[in-house]
């Protein structure tokens, strides 16, 4: 189990706000009910804005009760919708966000996202003295400062279930798959699900493949009889048709290679048991780092405890894929 910060209020606080934004991951909806029944135990009155950032800018929130949280840890997605809000870049928008908090009486922020939104929060409490904290909410795993982040868990499950079904024809056909999960920047989907399916090889855009090495890898351990999953987990890369591309050069070597996209089941469906004790930790630690005084920082995880880190590093800083993982990967399937 997760160790919670001890609570040492010297903050008075009288309202707060939370939002979700960018990419969706299973598990807000357990943070957003961690942040309104902690605030509202310590007397603290909730509002939830609607659309991220872009609600934020027009003032579209309302005040929250413990009754609009009921019954919705179970659910994927976000109860208070999400966007990408381009918008948000520009600081005379971002001044227009921090006067209408200020406006509804808003004492403080609480941002659940990734990347993006961590940066949008990061320049609103910098410029305009606004305390915000931020939780790290995508499934990609990717955000500097945490072990762990909400909706991983979930879609690594997501996919593995996917890639198990996949494995039958993959065996049935004695042919290749290139199953391509999310993860434009990072692999750490790809290398965890990998692993987990024992997969023959995974590529990611965290580490230099060249498509020549993969067919000749492949060739020589069907040869001697190792690797007989059938399966190639793909990050998706910053590259548009990266899977398709690397099919059809393993197609002209010899390879009888099929793709599948899992795309965005990845972020749907029902929070595993991980994200939401995980997520609802969070929820309650971002409360908590409020009282206690605390802006411009994120709650993680690091080795089982809740921790904060200044959001200047978290969005400045990148977090390494263990090459340790992805080598063991090559090591195991054989």
């Amino acid at each position: 189990m997760y160790k919670l910060p001890l609570l040492n209020p010297i903050r008075q606080l009288n309202a707060i706000a939370v939002l979700t934004s960018g990419g969706d991951s299973p598990g807000m909806n357990p943070a957003i009910r961690a942040v309104v029944r902690t605030a509202l135990h310590a007397g603290i009155r909730v509002y939830g804005i609607q659309r991220g950032y872009s609600g934020l800018i027009i003032g579209d929130m309302e005040e929250m009760k413990s009754s609009d949280v009921s019954n919705i840890v179970q659910r994927g997605g976000t109860l208070l919708k999400s966007d990408r809000c381009k918008a948000f870049r520009e600081p005379l928008v971002r001044k227009q966000a921090a006067a209408i908090l200020q406006e509804k009486g808003i004492d403080a922020l609480v941002v659940i996202g990734g990347d993006g939104s961590l940066t949008g929060a990061h320049l609103l409490a910098t410029e305009h003295n606004i305390p915000v904290i931020g939780l790290p909410g995508t499934i990609d795993n990717d955000i500097y400062g945490t072990d762990d982040t909400i909706g991983f868990d979930t879609a690594v499950a997501t996919a593995l279930e996917a890639i198990d079904r996949i494995r039958d024809t993959a065996l049935s056909h004695d042919s290749l798959f290139l199953v391509e999960v999310m993860g434009r920047n990072s692999g750490f989907i790809a290398t965890q699900v990998g692993l987990a399916c024992g997969a023959e090889m995974i590529v990611v855009p965290d580490f230099d493949t060249q498509v020549e090495n993969i067919c000749f890898q492949l060739a020589a351990d069907h040869a001697a009889g190792r690797g007989s999953s059938g399966i190639i987990v793909v990050a998706e890369g910053q590259q548009a048709g990266l899977t398709y591309k690397l099919a059809r050069q393993l197609e002209s070597h010899g390879q009888k290679a099929k793709v599948c996209i899992l795309g965005h089941i990845q972020r749907g469906g029902s929070p595993s048991g991980h994200d939401r004790v995980l997520a609802s930790c969070l929820g309650t630690a971002a409360v908590s780092a409020l009282r206690n005084g605390e802006t411009d920082r994120m709650v993680g995880v690091s080795n089982g405890e809740m921790v904060t880190v200044p959001l200047e590093h978290v969005v400045n800083r990148n977090k390494p894929l263990n090459p340790q993982m992805v080598e063991l990967v090559n090591i195991l399937h054989r």
